[in-house]
């Protein structure tokens, strides 16, 4: 039961950091930066999966926001969403339903 509180507390966090990402990215995108890796550490003590709509908002190698168009490429491919970030230079892909 405490658990679970916990990780519902922590789910809310996490989408607070996230929007507050978005807010902060025009104006200072290493603030951004932050509020991802804040996100990132509350939902790893939290033992917590960060849900699918969010993961697509940063870079799993580098750990930066992203926008698509600004510092990230998005493309399609055989079935597969795929994400360039211009920061590390590197992929993710994602499945298409």
């Amino acid at each position: 039961m405490k658990r679970e509180s916990a990780q519902k507390t922590a789910l809310e966090r996490v989408k607070h950091l996230f929007s507050e990402a978005e807010k902060a990215f025009r104006r200072d995108p290493k603030l951004a930066d932050r509020y991802v890796h804040m996100a990132r550490k509350i939902a790893m003590k939290a033992n917590l999966k960060i849900p699918r709509n969010l993961q697509k908002k940063f870079c799993k190698h580098c750990y930066r926001f992203l926008v698509p168009g600004v510092n990230c490429r998005v493309r399609t491919k055989e079935q597969k969403l795929i994400y360039y970030c211009k920061h590390c230079k590197r992929y993710m892909r994602f499945p298409l339903k």
